[in-house]
């Protein structure tokens, strides 16, 4: 019977510093991008390293730092814009920082879902935990949670004693209005997303606070889901009851909805009725015509998340030790918040172009 040889051993730490003439903590200090370490030494290591294809053991690393470079995302089971980009936002964003994601999807927070999955990640190690939370439940489930590492929370929803980011929805909400009142119109009718939406409920207060302050009449908002059908649905309702001179929607696929109806019933946009979105969606400047909307800055709100897990997690702070992300209860900007932009398009200003 032929020898079998045993296969080779992957390269140590030691291989590296013998074939680069420098000592093991050498090569640690380069592996962790140490500043002490000269340009010419660290060429040395790194090319030493992918001579012998050196992989770190990350498993014996955390035995030493007691840090594994995975952070946690729990996030809703849906293909909603919002949602969805956050959690992209937060893999980018945790990638640039060196660390790995996670990820738990869920259909129904229930404090049993919530509470196994916060015990898998901690099974795994995670540094930390990022919470998507855009409806009432998640909050809910979330009082049930006591994870000894950092947990941050994606919601408009203050965050008594926890750490919170988002964007400003309320600020949002009152932007588009005070864009339509601007143009001249009367008052704006909003097209609401679900109530038990955080979200949804923030841009309805921004665009009735934008509407009493200027002594303008509150139309009853529409509180609807947050597809195009449900859009189509509405914008149907509307040319049938007497059709509004402005309205605002509270996502874009709403929006799109609604000007599909409006065509269908030979309504023109933005001449009869303005219409204005949220969110930003791709595509939003090639809708017909292109739309107006309130756009989201997705990127900063993962890295902030990240940032916060991280940074939490490098100070040893306990989750009340960071306060919570200050909220705008009248719609003005609040350092900490996100603020959100209006991209001004031809739903609303005819020959204003496709935008940015």
């Amino acid at each position: 019977m032929a020898d079998v040889q045993a296969p080779a051993r992957p390269p140590a730490m030691s291989d590296v510093a013998a074939l680069a003439g420098v000592s093991h903590q050498t090569v640690s200090r380069v592996l962790n991008d140490h500043p002490s370490v000269r340009p010419a030494t660290r060429a040395r290591v790194v090319e030493a390293i992918a001579t012998l294809g050196y992989r770190r053991n990350l498993a014996a690393r955390a035995l030493v730092t007691r840090r594994t470079g995975t952070i946690g995302v729990i996030t809703p089971a849906t293909a909603l814009y919002g949602p969805t980009s956050t959690l992209v936002a937060c893999e980018q964003a945790a990638r640039d920082a060196g660390a790995y994601v996670s990820v738990a999807t869920l259909r129904t927070f229930s404090p049993d879902d919530v509470v196994t999955v916060v015990e898998h990640f901690l099974v795994q190690g995670v540094d930390g935990i990022v919470v998507v939370a855009p409806r009432t439940e998640t909050l809910g489930a979330l009082r049930s949670v006591h994870a000894p590492v950092p947990v941050v929370v994606v919601s408009s929803a203050p965050q008594p004693g926890g750490r919170a980011v988002a964007v400003d929805q309320h600020a949002g909400g009152r932007m588009a209005t005070e864009h339509l009142l601007a143009l001249g119109h009367e008052t704006v009718v909003h097209v609401a997303g679900p109530p038990e939406w955080f979200d949804a409920g923030d841009r309805l207060r921004g665009w009735r606070s934008a509407l009493e302050a200027a002594g303008r009449r509150v139309p009853p908002p529409i509180a609807t889901g947050w597809s195009a059908a449900d859009g189509f649905a509405v914008g149907g309702r509307l040319v049938a009851q007497g059709l509004p001179s402005a309205v605002f929607a509270a996502n874009d696929q709403l929006a799109l909805g609604l000007l599909r109806a409006f065509r269908v019933a030979g309504v023109r946009v933005p001449q009869d009725v303005a219409v204005v979105g949220f969110d930003d969606e791709p595509g939003t400047a090639f809708y017909d015509p292109p739309l107006t909307t309130v756009r989201q800055g997705f990127a900063e709100l993962g890295r902030r998340a990240v940032r916060a897990v991280l940074d939490a997690g490098a100070a040893g702070a306990a989750p009340a030790a960071v306060p919570d992300v200050p909220l705008a209860g009248d719609g003005s900007f609040v350092p900490g918040l996100i603020a959100p932009e209006l991209v001004v398009r031809e739903s609303t200003v005819a020959g204003a172009g496709p935008g940015g």
